[in-house]
């Protein structure tokens, strides 16, 4: 489907962007990728690590910020696909820079949008996070906000072509400023600080993360958010499973953190399906949304009070499992 095909990725620097660039590349064979995000260091830095790959030629770089709209329309000119994956998604930093998270998060949300429905975008896939599941904090609130936006952006399309749709998944393993990193350089001193013995969270590796969204751009009619079915962990397995013999520090939960995440609240149910390899949520509002389902090979609703929280998953990772996912980890800090 994306072969010779011009896409973009928004936030095409960060953890998720290069691996997804590192898959269209080696199996994928796009025209061209362009890479939009705002700092030149990352991407100087990726132009780098990237110079020795099959068909790198085949990047181009724009320095750019989802905020402003005239630069993203220059850089979707006959743009097929979009990835849109910038955002601010530090909780702390959130909190403490609210109007700069509503100015990326959502703001920046609609410029994408307007920018791929001016250029004839074909398809549009949103990175979401599940701290947008009945969120506590401003991440997780523009998050949802950019979430419905960009749901919601399918009845403006009209007769064009563009379409929109969402992929809302936990948090990915080893990614940027994620707790994988900050525990294997903990675990050198010995200690481990850990916010809450009690909490759960989804987890997906960048690489699971990577085909869940390539698979969306398959099978999307527009207008579907979408949610895998993914394992959770406990927070003090995971330490278990990195450094078994170090010692814990409870430092209490963070400003804006949640004890357990949630993909699907209860009062999403009477709009989620079941997919088989995942749930779909669909539209709550009328409008361009086809009910039909031309493309999914199974489709059931779901019960009326169904959720779909880390804490009472019905798969849960052991420690031999987990260690077995952070393989590359161990001999990264080896």
């Amino acid at each position: 489907m994306l072969k010779n095909k011009i896409i973009l990725v928004t936030g095409g620097t960060g953890s998720f962007g290069k691996t997804f660039i590192t898959e269209l590349l080696l199996h994928h064979n796009p025209k061209v990728i362009r890479i939009f995000s705002r700092d030149e260091l990352k991407q100087w830095q990726m132009e780098q690590e990237f110079r020795s790959m099959p068909q790198s030629e085949k990047l181009r770089f724009f320095i750019g910020d989802v905020r402003d709209k005239e630069r993203l329309l220059r850089a979707m000119q006959n743009v097929d696909f979009v990835v849109h994956a910038a955002a601010l998604k530090q909780v702390p930093a959130c909190e403490y820079n609210p109007i700069e998270a509503i100015k990326t998060n959502v703001m920046g949300a609609i410029n994408v949008i307007d920018a791929a429905l001016d250029c004839h975008v074909d398809r549009v896939v949103a990175l979401s996070t599940d701290k947008a599941s009945q969120p506590i904090n401003l991440y997780g609130a523009t998050k949802l906000c950019s979430d419905k936006l960009f749901i919601q952006a399918n009845n403006y399309s009209g007769s064009t072509r563009t379409r929109f749709s969402v992929v809302r998944y936990g948090n990915v393993m080893g990614s940027r400023g994620s707790i994988v990193p900050l525990f294997f350089e903990q675990a050198k001193k010995g200690e481990l600080t850990i916010t809450d013995k009690k909490m759960t969270r989804f987890w997906i590796n960048l690489e699971e993360a990577v085909k869940f969204v390539l698979d969306a751009f398959d099978i999307m009619q527009g207008g579907e958010l979408f949610v895998p079915k993914i394992p959770s962990i406990r927070i003090t397995d995971l330490a278990k499973a990195i450094a078994p013999k170090a010692k814990i520090k409870i430092v209490g939960i963070r400003p804006g953190e949640k004890l357990h995440e949630s993909l699907i609240c209860s009062d999403e149910s009477l709009y989620t399906f079941d997919l088989g390899e995942r749930y779909m949520i669909e539209p709550s509002s009328v409008g361009t949304w086809d009910s039909k389902y031309p493309k999914y090979k199974t489709i059931k609703k779901v019960n009326a009070d169904f959720s779909y929280t880390s804490d009472k998953n019905t798969d849960f990772m052991s420690v031999p499992d987990i260690r077995k996912k952070l393989s590359k980890w161990f001999e990264l800090y080896s």
